[in-house]
């Protein structure tokens, strides 16, 4: 879909507040993750990918603040290490932060890495999740950007790596490629995303899918190259309550590509919601 707004749709800044909060990692570790909140509502808290801040949400969480209370939630994943350093200790962390910090069954919105854990926090945890919305989620078919990864990459490197996620390349922030840079030439941090993302995709969803029952929106780029397009259609086939909307002219990273398009989308999907009696203060 292009970006074009619909009636209804908020694009003003709203004030925000941020937090670190500390998450107990598999270790016994005091891991600490920053989180950034505004609006009132409904809770929706916001899962990042490999490389993803809570600021990569902030255009589309301006566009649906003003119906929702809006929490982004960024682990600091690259800085795993040992037994912390999994999809299964994110996700218990994410289960912790659900429990201490919301108190309430939240939409859960995952790109990525983070739908993954979305979707493994919905099927282990079902009374924590009241919907939810996946973007280029792994968990089903997905095709790795860190094979060979260097231990230490290079920038040129990651410019080719980082512009994968992305249909337009303009799109891509040359921040994000100093900020992994950096990251990834830290000590452990080239390893910590390579073993995240294959314990990722050793984690294959295809005989759980059929067991989450809540109501799920996909956003899809159609021109995804990570997860593409026939992953959408997998995930649609196997949840029972799932429905696909695609995002024309966009990639693995549609929060970023195509905010305007995700954030109407979920608008659509709150509607639905609220006329089914399930969407509400």
């Amino acid at each position: 879909m292009g970006e074009l707004s619909t009636a209804g749709s908020q694009t003003t800044a709203f004030e925000r507040t941020t937090r670190t909060v500390e998450l107990a990692g598999l270790s016994g570790k005091r891991i600490p993750a920053d989180v950034v909140e505004c609006g009132s509502g409904m809770p929706i808290v916001f899962l990042h990918g490999l490389v993803g801040l809570n600021e990569h949400w902030g255009k589309v969480v301006d566009r649906i603040a003003s119906r929702v209370r809006c929490i982004t939630l960024e682990v600091p994943l690259l800085e795993l290490r040992g037994v912390d350093c999994s999809l299964s200790a994110v996700s218990a962390m994410t289960m912790q932060f659900l429990d201490r910090e919301i108190g309430e069954p939240a939409i859960l919105v995952g790109n990525s890495f983070g739908g993954h854990v979305a979707l493994r926090v919905t099927h282990e945890r079902p009374e924590l999740v009241h919907a939810l919305v996946l973007a280029g989620s792994s968990g089903l078919i997905e095709r790795t950007v860190v094979k060979g990864a260097p231990v230490r990459p290079t920038r040129e490197w990651l410019v080719e790596k980082i512009g994968e996620l992305f249909y337009d390349k303009s799109k891509m922030d040359p921040n994000d490629v100093d900020r992994a840079f950096e990251l990834l030439n830290e000590r452990g941090g080239a390893r910590a995303m390579v073993k995240l993302s294959k314990s990722a995709r050793r984690d294959n969803m295809t005989d759980d899918l059929a067991d989450i029952m809540q109501k799920t929106l996909l956003i899809w780029g159609k021109k995804d190259i990570v997860t593409p397009p026939s992953a959408g259609q997998g995930f649609r086939e196997l949840m029972p309550n799932a429905k696909l909307h695609w995002l024309d002219d966009c990639g693995h990273a549609p929060m970023i590509e195509s905010p305007i398009g995700f954030g109407d989308a979920m608008h659509s999907f709150f509607d639905e919601l609220e006329a089914d009696g399930q969407f509400g203060k």
